[in-house]
């Protein structure tokens, strides 16, 4: 379980933060904000009711707090109690930061109050207490009592952070010119006070500048297996080796924010349901976005799924009939077949299985791929009471480091798991010892493929054959060595002092997509209507390849590419009516005439077989008005299908006439005549005119989505994307 934390921020929201200083196009207050809703945003997204806090406004126009019957208290105000913030909160607490009319309050009465807030939220419970300040450092300050403050913050163990708009820092390597004198002093009075309670004192520049680095997230391991390491069985035998160990995950695998549904409650919207993502913004009553949708919403609620079964049954209305899911019997697919297993052969087919860690045998270094490994990697060590297992699982490891071997184990972590199988690894550091496991695959996961050299050609005979074309010359081999050579990135890193360095470290590469995600989802719920900013530079860092390399090697690409007869491949020509005139046979002779097929003879497609007449009549096409009268007769077709279907047979033809219809609509860029086709069709079905309730037809369109051509489909349609999901609704 995590650790309870309790933090209050002291915001500056005197008239003098409303200025905009340093020839900066935002004012010093929603400069300061962005580092402070970053970090109240970030402790919103853990979604931890034990990450708790609170807010100050210092220098408002009101006060409100418990000593404001105090002159040194007055003008400050507390704008949240501390307690689990959610996005509504946030919301609330985004709407009350704004620049006052007054230049009136004290900073250091302003960490009174918070000091007396953690102390009354926390009382004598164990929390991590902190403290942090965002000012610029105006105004006047009482700092009569200094040493009774510092000793309280220290006796309560309170870490402080003071973050000034434009304080200067040496060691970050900003000064302000021109400094105010009021100001000047007002610094040193809180970076002594800083110092004094051992806390962090630094100037907001750097602070916004560090908000683009990726804070690591530090979990407590929770153990997968704990039991026995066996070598041998301890049941028959006396001398095998038992060791009481856990087994903790190493790294871990972490995903991106997931998004979950919900819709609008039917008793609110009047008959119209629509579904909304929960990283979507819910509107105000003016129509702005105030942040994102949450469950317990008055307006919405989460999506739930129904399923019902059906079975093909002659008699029943529709030709199917519902049955209920205790009537069913489970199946596996085999193939194309679905075989049917009892619940007495199921359990037969179960392992039964006890937790247990068993050494199977062993292998050298050498014999073990990297590639094989199944998953994450896990360290086991000895229980950590128990002095004996800890000295027979150090014996174990050193002994598999001497020998340069490895140990293939069986592992179930629980009572009727699947058994594993895991090697382990010896890993042996200065100050720890400890196995790392990975999985290994059963026979049954690999997969051998053959595939042919890539340094020579085998013909059918078995000759191998050297050049070939489809085989890089020496030419194009030393082009691309050179290329390679020159793109070399081993010297190209440095450290902070200039020395040579590692130029890709471990440790300052982030994944693009997790942290990306989250700052945007930070963003996006403090900032409802602005645009989300571009990603942090340490996120596209190493995305491209450096610019002094790319400039440097320029020539040896070039090189490169006229080695390899590099050219460009000429645009694929999507319309077949643009290249329908193009395509002649290579001796030049017409076959079709030859043969006696008269292009101005009108092919008349038949209901027998409409599809191959179809698209011969478009390929002898040769005006619009004749892709009309293709379209035209293919339609009268399909509603005569559909209107004589003895219930749904007719329509799966249909609905392969009309997939036909439609993509043929979209290569001859004539989307119109298809979409005018299915508005029609829509209408007879949902009006009862093609042989009554034909409602299923139109259920079995909108499953294979066969609806209009929109704008992303082809360039020549003018349906746009909502007109398009709007047209596949029920409604007529």
């Amino acid at each position: 379980m995590a650790d309870k934390e309790a933090t209050v921020y002291i915001v500056d929201m005197g008239r003098p933060m409303g200025e905009k200083r340093n020839a900066r196009k935002e004012s010093d207050l929603d400069w300061a904000m962005t580092y402070v809703w970053e970090k109240i945003t970030s402790t919103v997204a853990t979604d931890r009711k034990t990450a708790q806090l609170g807010a100050i406004g210092l220098r408002t126009d009101r006060t409100e707090n418990e000593l404001d019957s105090e002159d040194s208290f007055q003008n400050i105000s507390v704008l949240q109690e501390i307690k689990q913030l959610l996005l509504p909160g946030l919301k609330d607490l985004w709407q009350k930061v704004k620049v006052s009319d007054t230049a009136d309050g004290d900073a250091i009465s302003a960490i009174v109050i918070a000091i007396q807030m953690i102390t009354k939220h926390c009382k004598k419970l164990k929390y991590k207490r902190k403290i942090v300040l965002v000012t610029d450092g105006r105004g006047s300050m009482d700092a009569d009592d200094m040493s009774q403050i510092t000793e309280k913050i220290k006796s309560d163990d309170i870490e402080l952070v003071v973050i000034g708009v434009d304080f200067d820092d040496p060691d970050y390597g900003f000064k302000e010119e021109d400094k105010d004198p009021e100001k000047a002093v007002n610094e040193a009075t809180l970076r002594a006070l800083v110092e004094d309670c051992e806390g962090i004192f630094g100037t907001m520049q750097q602070a916004i500048e560090e908000l683009g680095t990726p804070r690591l997230k530090t979990t407590r391991p929770v153990h997968s297996y704990k039991g026995q390491l066996t070598l041998g069985d301890p049941e028959q035998y006396d001398s095998a080796l038992c060791i009481d160990v856990e087994r903790y995950p190493r790294v871990m695998v972490r995903k991106p924010l997931a998004a979950s549904q919900y819709v609008q409650r039917s008793d609110l919207s009047n008959g119209h349901v629509s579904t909304q993502s929960s990283a979507t913004m819910m509107p105000d009553a003016d129509g702005a976005d105030s942040g994102p949708i949450q469950s317990d919403g008055n307006s919405l609620t989460s999506v739930r799924n129904a399923r019902t079964y059906q079975v093909l049954d002659e008699e029943a209305p529709g030709g199917k009939r519902d049955v209920s899911r205790d009537d069913l019997a489970k199946g596996y697919e085999y193939g194309r077949t679905a075989v049917h297993i009892s619940e007495s052969d199921l359990n037969v087919t179960k392992l039964e299985t006890q937790p247990g860690l068993e050494i199977v045998g062993f292998i050298p270094w050498s014999t073990f791929e990297r590639y094989m490994t199944l998953s994450v990697s896990c360290v086991v060590i000895a229980q950590k009471t128990n002095s004996k297992a800890i000295m027979a699982l150090s014996s174990l490891i050193h002994a598999l480091f001497e020998l340069e071997s490895y140990a293939v184990a069986r592992l179930v972590t629980k009572a009727d798991r699947e058994p594993l199988i895991t090697l382990l690894a010896p890993s042996i550091e200065v100050d720890y010892e400890c196995l790392l496991d990975v999985q290994l695959p059963f026979a049954e996961d690999v997969r051998s493929y053959r595939f042919p050299p890539l340094d020579r050609v085998i013909t059918v005979s078995g000759k191998e054959i050297r050049e070939h074309r489809n085989l890089p010359n020496d030419t194009l081999s030393a082009a691309m060595s050179d290329y390679v050579d020159r793109m070399d990135l081993s010297d190209l890193g440095k450290d902070d002092e200039g020395n040579p360095a590692e130029y890709m470290n471990m440790t300052d590469t982030f994944s693009p997509v997790l942290h990306r995600m989250d700052q945007a989802v930070r963003w996006r719920a403090v900032h409802p209507t602005e645009p989300v900013p571009p990603p942090y530079d340490i996120l596209t860092r190493y995305s491209n390849p450096p610019k002094e390399l790319v400039a440097g090697s320029k020539k040896k690409l070039e090189k490169l590419i006229a080695a390899a007869d590099v050219k460009k491949v000429p645009p694929k020509v999507q319309s077949r009516k643009r290249n329908r005139n193009e395509i002649k046979p290579l001796s030049g002779l017409d076959v079709g005439a030859l043969l006696g097929n008269n292009k101005s003879k009108k092919i008349k497609i038949t209901r027998e077989n409409p599809i191959p007449e179809f698209r011969q009549a478009l390929d002898t096409t040769e005006s619009e008005d004749e892709v009309r009268d293709a379209v035209k007769q293919l339609s009268t077709i399909i509603e005569a299908q559909i209107k004589d279907s003895f219930g749904d047979i007719a329509y799966g033809k249909a609905v392969e006439e009309l997939d036909l219809m439609r993509n043929e609509m979209i290569d001859m860029e004539e989307p119109g005549l298809y979409n005018e086709f299915i508005k029609t069709l829509k209408g007879k079905l949902l009006g009862e005119e093609l042989g009554g309730d034909r409602r299923e037809m139109w259920y079995e369109i909108r499953k294979n989505k066969l609806g209009l051509i929109e704008k992303k489909s082809s360039d020549k349609s003018n349906v746009d994307e909502d007109e398009a999901k709007a047209f596949l609704s029920s409604r007529s």
